[in-house]
Formats: structure tokens, C-alpha cells, sequence
């Protein structure tokens, strides 16, 4: 009887985790796409994922896909809060820090999901990600002690994001991969997803990280910036729109990235 609710449970926390990186891939593809449209002069919806979510709402069946992509989310959060709880799977997942790191990004992924479902209620008419970003960042300000919370929160994003990216380019999403049930060509095209999309992923976040780390310096909250600004600041460095280019198409990778791991990933 034990052993029948173990097996119902890892299937449920399997379930939860593949939906949960479906819609994690859906959402980076279509911030990536809406990243080129940037780099190549389209003023139109933002580059971040209230823009995705409309983009994909003005389509046929779009509101059943947000609301799905809502659900999915919520899947990725009740996953890792699981990893959080039980452990990880593979080596050492029972340590402390890799739960920690699970508790982190359940509580994530719940507000992303939270964002989400909003939208498809029809919450979604309300401010950009680069105003919130802003606003947040104001109100942290007048708190005692406020730019330093601001800095040392810009500052753990900025770490993060290096951590991404560090991860991705020293390929350790590997141990996590079926590697024994992939063929060769596939698994060297899903490293070759993991590594550009994790690099161009972590770019993201570390900048956005140091722009809430400028804007505690400078006692400024109009110097933080969303996703949307801050892809749209690769447009004003020395390579130009090229960069957000090379970004946008990382992007669209690591939504493809995480629909491979959805198949291949270790649960």
C-alpha cells in the first residue's frame, strides 16, 4: 500500500513538473520572439511576459492558452515546493541547499503563476512590468535602511543571473538529463539549447539585477527596470540591435531548452 502511494506520488510530482516546464518554454519563446520584433524597430507589445500573455490572448483559443499556461505554472511551483519538502532527485538531493534552492523557486514560480492566472481573469489591463519595477523599487526605497535592501536585492538578481549562466555554460543541467535514453545527435542538440539559452537567460537577469543596484546608488527607483527595459538596453551598447538579437534568439532557445527537458529531465 506504501509502495502504491509512493508511485502514485512521483507520478503526480512528474506530471506537475513536465506540464510546468511546457509552459515555463512557452513563455520564454514568446518574449524572445517579441525581443526580435524590438531589435528590429517594432514598438509594438512589450518584451516581457505581460506582452507574451497578450500577444497570445489575441489569438484563437489565446484565453484557453493563458489559462493553461497559468495552470502549468502553478505545476512548476507545487513541483518544486516537492523537491523542497521531499528532496530533489539525483545525488545529494536530500541537502539542505538544494531544498532551500527548491523553496526559492516555489515561491517564484507561485508569483509568476499568480501574475498569470490574474491576466486571464482579466486582471491583465493593469501596469507594465518596467512601471511595477519601478513602483516596488520606490516604495522599498522609503522603508528604514531602504536603497540598501534595494541594492542587496539588485545584487542577489545581478549574482543570480551570473550563476545562470555560469550553470548553463559548464553544462550542469546534464546531470538531470536521461542522458542513457537520448540518442547522441539529440542530446548534443539539447546541450547546445541548455548552454545558449541559459547564457542568454542569465544575461537577462544579471543586468536587470544591476540596474536595481544602480538605481539604489543613485537613491533613483526610475533607474530600475523591468524585462522589457532591460532588453531594450542591449539595443544602446557599442554592438547595437545585434545584441538584443543574439539575446532574443537565446531566449527563444531556452524556451525549447525547457521543452527538452520537459521529455528528458530526471523527476
Amino acid at each position: 500500500m506504501g509502495g502504491e502511494a509512493a508511485r502514485e506520488g512521483g507520478t503526480a510530482r512528474e506530471v506537475a513538473a513536465r506540464c510546468g516546464l511546457v509552459a515555463r518554454g512557452v513563455l520564454y519563446v514568446l518574449v524572445g520572439v517579441l525581443a526580435l520584433r524590438v531589435a528590429f524597430g517594432d514598438q509594438g507589445p512589450e518584451a516581457d511576459r505581460k506582452g507574451a500573455l497578450q500577444e497570445l490572448v489575441d489569438k484563437p483559443l489565446g484565453g484557453v492558452l493563458v489559462w493553461a499556461i497559468g495552470i502549468g505554472l502553478v505545476c512548476m511551483m507545487l513541483w518544486r515546493l516537492s523537491e523542497a519538502v521531499f528532496g530533489v532527485a539525483g545525488p545529494d538531493g536530500d541537502k539542505a541547499s538544494k531544498r532551500l534552492a527548491s523553496a526559492a523557486r516555489a515561491v517564484f514560480y507561485a508569483v509568476v503563476a499568480f501574475s498569470v492566472l490574474s491576466f486571464a481573469a482579466g486582471s491583465g489591463g493593469g501596469r507594465s512590468g518596467d512601471e511595477q519595477s519601478r513602483d516596488v523599487t520606490a516604495k522599498a526605497m522609503e522603508l528604514p535602511g531602504g536603497p540598501w535592501w534595494v541594492g542587496a536585492v539588485g545584487a542577489a538578481i545581478a549574482v543570480g543571473g551570473v550563476v545562470i549562466a555560469v550553470r548553463a555554460a559548464l553544462r550542469t543541467f546534464r546531470k538531470h538529463l536521461a542522458l542513457d535514453r537520448m540518442p547522441e545527435g539529440v542530446r548534443k542538440a539539447v546541450e547546445f539549447l541548455g548552454v545558449t539559452g541559459g547564457v542568454a537567460r542569465g544575461t537577462v537577469f544579471a543586468a536587470a539585477g544591476a540596474f536595481v543596484v544602480y538605481a539604489a546608488v543613485r537613491y533613483d527607483p526610475a533607474q530600475a527596470k523591468g524585462v522589457d527595459d532591460t532588453l531594450r538596453s542591449f539595443t544602446q551598447t557599442a554592438a547595437g540591435p545585434w545584441l538584443l538579437v543574439l539575446i532574443a534568439a537565446g531566449l527563444i532557445l531556452f524556451g525549447l531548452f525547457s521543452w527538452a527537458m520537459a521529455g528528458w529531465r530526471r523527476v
